[in-house]
């Protein structure tokens, strides 16, 4: 299996990668043409590397698509499971858009930068002042319902399958490891959570990101998924991903076994 990646961090267990830096991939061309997968390329080089050279890429397209940025995300999750996904409103940031959220929404509420992870560009909003603090540096506006949550849920996909799920918790108003929230293994994790994200993964083609899930009432949420995610939240967890990854790739190489039957 012939593997070429422009990410060397994101593939270090992966035996046999060959790292091309993605500024120089058209000198490459040769190489990438005769390559099983190409795994980590920039958003930018997705256009090129699928459409004109017509390959593999891994992650998968729909996850570089529908994880490009939060309005694509919940639109997309919109459509896919509508209630599993907090109330949220995207708008335009000008005097309508932040018109509509003070007609419509009560405080506090989430805002979010429609670019960004790890907990940045996340915002509790709890008043007119701070709205208006939060309109003046996007140019999207996107709230969200607040929800009565002390902890969420991390919830990781690679390939068709989740490879590890935990609660995070923070001290404090986001529960990001990246922000300073903690891991929590001792508590048993909902699988209406896990059957929900490895269904919709499938379903909608994401075969590498973290799901980020609030659990309401016994009721999942879907707040986001990020398909580069950190590794750091559980021990063995970046061991269990590469591995995941390996027969993953290996296993959409392989031809079709000889000895399998389609049943009448």
């Amino acid at each position: 299996m012939k593997l070429i990646t422009f990410d060397p961090f994101r593939t270090l267990g992966l035996p046999g990668v060959r790292y091309i830096k993605p500024e120089h991939m058209h000198q490459h061309r040769d190489e990438l043409t005769a390559a099983d997968w190409l795994l980590f390329p920039g958003y930018w080089q997705i256009n090129s590397l699928h459409y004109v050279l017509k390959r593999p890429i891994f992650p998968s397209l729909c996850s570089y698509h529908l994880g490009h940025d939060k309005v694509e995300m919940t639109r997309a999750l919109q459509t896919a499971c509508p209630d599993h996904v907090p109330d949220t409103l995207i708008t335009a940031s000008d005097k309508y858009g932040i018109a509509q959220i003070l007609d419509q929404w009560r405080f506090p509420f989430v805002a979010k930068s429609v670019r960004s992870s790890q907990g940045m560009g996340v915002y509790l909003i709890e008043n007119r002042q701070q709205l208006l603090d939060y309109a003046a540096q996007e140019s999207v506006l996107y709230v969200q319902k607040l929800l009565p949550i002390v902890r969420d849920l991390r919830i990781v996909v690679v390939g068709h399958n989740v490879v590890a799920s935990y609660w995070r918790e923070g001290s404090g108003f986001l529960n990001n490891v990246s922000q300073g929230g903690r891991v929590r293994t001792d508590l048993p994790v909902p699988g209406s959570a896990v059957s929900l994200v490895e269904g919709l993964a499938r379903y909608l083609d994401i075969n590498h990101a973290g799901f980020d899930v609030a659990m309401v009432d016994g009721h999942p949420y879907i707040l986001e998924f990020n398909r580069l995610f950190g590794n750091t939240g559980i021990p063995e967890l970046n061991r269990n991903v590469q591995r995941a990854m390996h027969d993953y790739l290996l296993g959409a190489t392989l031809p079709p076994s000889s000895d399998s039957k389609v049943s009448a």
